[in-house]
């Protein structure tokens, strides 16, 4: 009839099934990672208030939560230790039998090669004043004493069997001494999944009451500033020649258009982070009945997918596998 479209793009939404079929963007339970808090000496799982379904899980819960993890194919379990004492250096971060090596100890043994054990490689959880790294006289973040800590930490957790370490701290040099540790170790195959573009963000509060930090003030001397986007591609250029296998972008959302520019940028795997942020919103606005929360998730890691991300760790990883396998 004259006058009426001959192109329909409409004809590719018409079902579930066409729209299925044509889906340029995938989601799959092997796409993601789940973030956990392991608590020193907790007998009971303890809720966090501002991750609403998130806990400081008890070894014993761990164990569980990484076997479920396994079962349901997930890509991997990035392990955060929450100790009960700290100190200026982070010295907990060293022990053999401090929480996050005793943790990753039991993730290996629970899940074995049925699942990549993965590491938080950053003092913030283990010092009393917060910060990534260790303080000179004027209380500052010492970038060069750090690094030296950063390779003790890198071969305690390979030692207690991590597949793959991430350093966090935003450390200028960090992938580099890391690598060079591991390597003159004998950890040749563990791999650095690297921080590579962390920006210093407003929606990573929820963490702080996730990992008991003892943070004062901010970060934005190490973290990057959100008003730049060409510092991001130089710190992955960094990263990928001091020997980084994944790197990474956090926070996620805020960030999608950097997620896009690193996947155009390079060929190593780009991680991104979902962060607690991130999470709190839709599971605050959902509680309130503003939003469809399980088509809020859905929408949320697709869109993070969808902008080049070949590996999302998110807080959901576990509901969506389960969403995924019986959809």
């Amino acid at each position: 009839m004259p006058g009426f479209p001959e192109v329909r793009p409409r004809r590719l939404r018409s079902s579930e099934a066409v729209r299925r079929l044509v889906a340029e963007t995938s989601l799959e339970p092997r796409q993601l990672i789940l973030p956990m808090f392991v608590r020193e000496g907790a007998r009971e799982p303890i809720a966090i208030k501002s991750m609403p379904g998130v806990v400081q899980h008890t070894r014993d819960t761990a164990r569980k939560a990484i076997a479920e993890a396994a079962q349901l194919g997930l890509g991997g379990v990035m392990l955060f230790g929450v100790p009960s004492s700290k100190d200026e250096v982070g010295s907990g971060a060293l022990d053999p039998n401090g929480i996050l090596n005793v943790a990753i100890r039991d993730a290996v043994s629970e899940a074995g090669d049925a699942l990549l054990v993965m590491s938080d490689l950053c003092l913030d959880e283990f010092t009393s004043h917060g910060h990534c790294g260790v303080l000179d006289s004027a209380g500052r973040v010492d970038n060069d004493a750090t690094l030296s800590l950063y390779a003790e930490m890198g071969v305690a957790q390979a030692t207690a069997g991590a597949h793959v370490v991430g350093p966090s701290g935003m450390m200028d040099g960090q992938v580099g001494v890391i690598r060079k540790a591991l390597d003159a170790a004998g950890f040749i195959d563990t791999v650095i999944l690297a921080y590579a573009v962390k920006y210093a963000s407003a929606f990573f509060g929820p963490f702080r009451e996730a990992v008991d930090s003892s943070l004062t003030g901010d970060r934005k001397t190490y973290q990057q500033d959100n008003a730049n986007a060409r510092d991001a591609i130089r710190e992955v250029d960094l990263d990928i020649a001091e020997g980084a296998d994944i790197v990474m972008v956090k926070p996620a959302l805020p960030y999608l258009d950097i997620v896009r520019q690193i996947r155009d940028h390079v060929t190593v795997p780009v991680a991104a982070y979902n962060i607690s942020g991130e999470y709190a919103m839709v599971e605050a606005a959902a509680a309130n009945g503003w939003i469809d929360r399980d088509k809020a998730i859905l929408e949320t890691l697709t869109s993070i997918r969808r902008a080049g991300a070949d590996t999302i760790l998110t807080y959901w990883a576990t509901e969506v596998a389960q969403h995924l396998r019986y959809r």
